[in-house]
């Protein structure tokens, strides 16, 4: 393997390995969101909880500024669809 071949392979190693461990958070979130609907939770209420989790834990974490700058950028990136999650219909 070429030294461009070796790099490439260790980048795409390199995101995969970043990205398994967000798949896994996102899938856990999921199976307690779903837990939580199956048993009458508002789904409003469910969001909102999580929400309010997320930014306590970033705040807690990075503090309230870096959070803030975070959020102002939320908006857009809903727009351009990166939280939208393709649903199957059963």
């Amino acid at each position: 393997m070429g030294s461009t071949t070796c790099k490439m392979a260790d980048t795409i190693d390199s995101l995969r390995q970043e990205r398994e461990p967000r798949h896994a958070a996102l899938r856990y979130i999921l199976d307690a969101w779903e837990e939580a609907i199956h048993d009458g939770i508002d789904p409003d209420c469910i969001a909102t909880a999580a929400i309010f989790a997320a930014l306590s834990d970033m705040i807690a974490t990075y503090g309230e500024e870096p959070v803030a700058k975070m959020a102002e950028r939320l908006s857009e990136r809903i727009r351009i669809g990166e939280f939208t999650i393709p649903r199957s219909m059963q």
